[in-house]
């Protein structure tokens, strides 16, 4: 008897731990669950789980912008504007970081259909839109449930404006014909045969031909690889100390935490643009695995990212938002990869690389449009539309 009391007891406790741990996860007051210990764990479990999901004011607004998307064009267009402008600085629809919850599977197949019918023109206009698109339906697997989608479109009770996507197959003509006679139905099946070997002697000519024009772009083009900026490995760093560099009036060195229990020097071109005082407890974005060279006599440990205008007049590190941890790495939504243990100054990496990194017109960092990301937000800049290395 005092063995099952003692087992029963283990196992409120069991249960009252898992509920103080899921409670904090959910950001929920666990003295609401206690006294439901007596429940079983999947009943206490599931409840804490809809209690969160109910009382997520985050979660709710985008179920809501589900529910009452318009159907009619212009008001659709105005919410898919809206929906790009939120993903300018997030990389999912709740919380800052970037793990896709219920409500980004929510709206994204709310928004498929209608985002697929726009035109090209209309595409490009919803740049932070069709990243997060990408990004949902590569981490949770959705290509081939859209592509049906797709093909049934109609499933979906669209408006008459989104156009259904034109069908792959052609109807087939007919080509039965009554014979009048055998003697005809022979003639004819002679003068098909003939036409069959024509249509074959040009097919196999214009196949050639098009194959001629088509060898080119067969040739596979392997550069891509070198172009990932998931090659760099770019940190958070803080900036312990800075100083004018001995013998150069254009450099500073600063000594930079990342992290790894020592501080890596790092030498920069900023000596014309800010002051050693102005970059001292500055957190930056730092490229950490160039490979170390010396730049005056004095070595430097990696490469701290600035943004700048088109004549180099201005020049600043990337602001890094405030709450980014020392030593995280920078991300890029669907863009996943092992940076290089070191750059090859050989192969042109960085090089190849820097000219797609530029601050769109509100001063986000970004890689080809999509965002420098950290757990707090985006890098960013008072330099629009600049280039960053």
């Amino acid at each position: 008897m005092a063995s099952s009391s003692s087992s029963s007891s283990s196992n409120d406790e069991r249960k009252r731990r898992i509920v103080t741990a899921l409670c904090k996860s959910k950001q929920l007051d666990p003295t609401e669950f206690l006294d439901d210990v007596v429940n079983d764990l999947k009943s206490l479990s599931l409840n804490i789980v809809k209690t969160s999901l109910e009382n997520n004011d985050e979660f709710n607004k985008w179920v809501a912008f589900a529910e009452n998307f318009p159907s009619d064009p212009e008001a659709c267009s105005k919410c898919l504007t809206q929906l790009n402008e939120h993903f300018l600085e997030k990389a999912v629809l709740v919380g800052g970081g970037f793990t896709p919850s219920e409500a980004d599977i929510i709206v994204f197949s709310t928004v498929h259909p209608y985002v697929i019918s726009l035109s090209d023109s209309d595409k490009k206009k919803l740049p932070h839109l069709l990243r997060w698109m990408d990004y949902i339906q590569s981490t949770h697997d959705l290509g081939e449930l859209f592509k049906r989608i797709e093909l049934e479109k109609s499933t979906f009770n669209l408006p008459s404006w989104v156009e259904s996507e034109p069908s792959s197959k052609k109807a087939e003509p007919d080509t039965k014909k009554a014979a009048p006679n055998a003697k005809a139905t022979k003639s004819g099946t002679d003068m098909e045969k003939k036409s069959d070997v024509s249509k074959k002697q040009a097919t196999g000519n214009a196949e050639a031909a098009t194959e001629k024009k088509k060898l080119p772009e067969k040739v596979p083009d392997n550069k891509d690889a070198e172009l990932s900026v998931t090659l760099l490995k770019i940190q958070i760093g803080l900036i312990r100390k800075a100083s004018k560099h001995p013998s150069a009036d254009s450099l500073l060195v600063e000594e930079i935490d990342v992290g790894e229990g020592k501080v890596r020097q790092v030498v920069s071109g900023l000596a014309k643009y800010c002051s050693p005082e102005s970059l001292t407890n500055r957190l930056v974005a730092l490229i950490t695995n160039v490979k170390p060279g010396k730049l005056r006599d004095v070595v430097s440990e990696g490469l701290v990212l600035c943004a700048s205008n088109a004549d180099h007049t201005a020049v600043e590190p990337l602001i890094v938002p405030e709450g980014a941890k020392i030593g995280e790495c920078v991300t890029f939504a669907g863009h996943e990869g092992k940076p290089e243990d070191v750059l090859n100054p050989k192969k042109k990496q960085l090089d190849k690389i820097t000219p797609n990194l530029f601050t769109d017109d509100k001063g986000v960092a970004t890689f080809k449009g999509v965002p420098f990301m950290t757990s707090a937000g985006p890098c960013t800049s008072t330099i629009p539309n600049g280039s960053v290395k």
